[in-house]
């Protein structure tokens, strides 16, 4: 056999086996969707790279904070608040907000940093499924993941989960959790004033504070409660 049909042999075992790779992942990965469109999560790939960074850390603390709440068991304040820092298009988009994807390959072209402004479907399929960082291969990956959630799942689950495995503290995931920490309470008791200020916190929870808020994140979280009037109330979300 000619060294040519060799080589032509190989080329097609290879294409052939990626092509079974390609089809095995894509397999895996709706798999993984669909079982937490019913099932609800009890960690998140962030959890568990954060869990990874205190095995190695000198924190005598190396728990995660995280209890998993019902929709109907948080305060509507909460999704509310959530959705009016985060993504106030949420009830209405698919997924994405393509005008922000413009400005950050714009950005990206100009030599700028890579901006984030991420839908709340966005960051569920990073904080779930993904790791973090800003590179293209992982917002690629973060792109096929939301168009599966937003396929497969509706727009209450979505938020469900986002609300459940945000990280709203050091260690702490979820305003269920964050909740119980910071306010001693149940989260279906969450007021407005004190949903808003666990919203204000979300761009950012390793530098921001909910037990000592900078004037800063007192300033998102009159913002917040402001946006919250302007939108309607908890009537916003009464259709997801």
């Amino acid at each position: 056999m000619s060294v040519k049909s060799k080589s032509k042999i190989l080329l097609k075992k290879t294409t052939a086996l990626l092509f079974k790779l390609l089809i095995a992942c894509l397999f895996i990965t709706l798999l993984q969707v669909l079982f937490f469109k019913w099932i609800d999560p009890f960690t998140s790939s962030i959890m568990i790279q954060r869990k990874i960074g205190l095995l190695f850390s000198g924190k005598k603390d190396k728990s995660i904070k995280y209890k998993w709440y019902d929709y109907d068991d948080i305060s509507k304040n909460v999704a509310l608040a959530v959705v009016t820092e985060e993504d106030q298009n949420f009830p209405f988009h698919i997924g994405f907000v393509f005008e922000q994807i413009n400005k950050a390959i714009k950005d990206r072209q100009e030599g700028k940093r890579l901006r984030g402004a991420s839908t709340i479907s966005q960051q569920v399929a990073k904080n779930l499924f993904l790791w973090e960082g800003k590179s293209f291969i992982r917002k690629g990956f973060e792109a096929y993941y939301t168009i599966l959630i937003e396929f497969f799942w509706s727009k209450r689950r979505i938020l469900e989960i986002y609300l459940n495995i945000a990280e709203l503290g050091k260690q702490i995931f979820g305003v269920g959790k964050a909740s119980e920490i910071y306010f001693k309470k149940h989260p279906s008791e969450l007021t407005r004033s004190e949903a808003a200020l666990l919203a204000a916190v979300l761009p950012n929870p390793k530098r921001y504070s909910v037990t000592n808020p900078s004037k800063y994140v007192r300033k998102r979280q009159e913002w917040i409660l402001r946006q919250m009037k302007a939108l309607g109330g908890a009537a916003y979300l009464k259709d997801l």
